[in-house]
């Protein structure tokens, strides 16, 4: 068995701005996994807010045994970027070795296409209104948030965008107090959910608040072993798959959400149509589905994923799985 790292670069359609920063290009790692006459593939988005670098998560698979397997995986690698795109890459070379798909194979109902959101980056409240009144025919709107005077933002995408679906990501960036504020007019303006609104190691101040708007939790939750710390604080989990490591987890986080009667969120960090393809298995079905990387791309891979006014479509094998 052979398995190889490539730094890729996608260069985004325009400035990407969170409350973190703001980007041009997505950076990306691409792992091949050959054995015999088979290779799978599988990406990856490094994410420094967790600590990982393309040189840190490059080095992550580059420690790995000769043979590996998914099942030996979470034995290897933590939870994270490097383990995501490895077991992509494992699930892949089975559907290639197969030649079977991999939702047959995880023995999972085949996949059609998921409503997709569509992110709006941060920006000035004029620069909203117009991103929004551009993209209005879209049903479902993610506005990036995360400062102490969003309020002028949210109305300027509601007006530009009076009939769409809205979801807020914060990213961290609001204290409780201004959660405690903003939360009567996310309803006033039907926002459906609103996603991390406090910083991770500070979310206590959810237990008990009132949440009128469901409160999704992202850099709270990583995997099945985060559940736990959600308890009376989050409504709704956000599975990423370079979060989980990969697609094996995910299926299970989503399984064991559900379990505890959690809503589905399912978010991709900036990427290729190549990370999102196995995310559309776990978005079957999700409350919400925020597959949107490619869209934002001014470039994508071959054979890239359908999207249309069904959604994003499950890929074709000739990408993934």
């Amino acid at each position: 068995m052979e398995i190889s790292v490539t730094r890729d670069i996608f260069r985004l359609a325009q400035v990407f701005t969170i409350s973190r920063g703001s980007r041009t290009e997505a950076q990306v790692l691409t792992v091949r996994v050959r054995d015999g006459g088979a290779a799978g593939w599988g990406e990856c988005v490094p994410y420094a807010r967790y600590g990982e670098t393309l040189d840190s998560v490059a080095a992550q698979i580059a420690g790995l045994p000769d043979r590996v397997t998914r099942a030996a995986l979470p034995d290897l690698l933590p939870a994270g970027a490097a383990r995501n795109a490895v077991d992509c890459a494992l699930w892949d070379l089975e559907a290639k070795r197969t030649g079977g798909r991999v939702w047959t194979l995880a023995g999972l109902p085949a996949p059609g296409p998921e409503i997709t959101a569509y992110t709006l980056s941060l920006d000035t409240p004029q620069a909203m209104e117009a991103q929004a009144a551009q993209n209005a025919n879209r049903p479902l709107l993610k506005i990036k948030l995360g400062t102490p005077d969003d309020m002028p933002r949210l109305e300027a995408v509601r007006r530009g965008a009076p009939q769409a679906r809205i979801i807020v990501d914060a990213n961290e960036g609001w204290s409780a107090a201004v959660y405690a504020d903003l939360a009567p007019h996310l309803v006033r303006l039907g926002v459906a959910l609103v996603e991390q609104p406090l910083p991770a190691g500070e979310d206590e101040a959810l237990i008990g608040m009132d949440r009128p708007v469901p409160v999704c939790a992202d850099e709270s939750c990583h995997d099945r072993a985060s559940l736990p710390g959600l308890k009376g604080k989050y409504d709704v989990v956000n599975i990423k798959l370079d979060k989980t490591g990969g697609l094996t987890e995910a299926l299970a986080l989503r399984a064991a959400a559900r379990a505890e009667g959690y809503g589905i969120m399912v978010g991709c960090m900036v990427g290729s149509s190549l990370a999102m393809a196995p995310a559309v298995l776990v978005a079957q079905g999700a409350m919400v589905t925020d597959l949107d990387g490619p869209l934002l791309l001014a470039e994508d891979r071959e054979n890239a994923l359908k999207f249309d006014a069904a959604g994003v479509h499950p890929p074709d094998a000739a990408l993934w799985g």
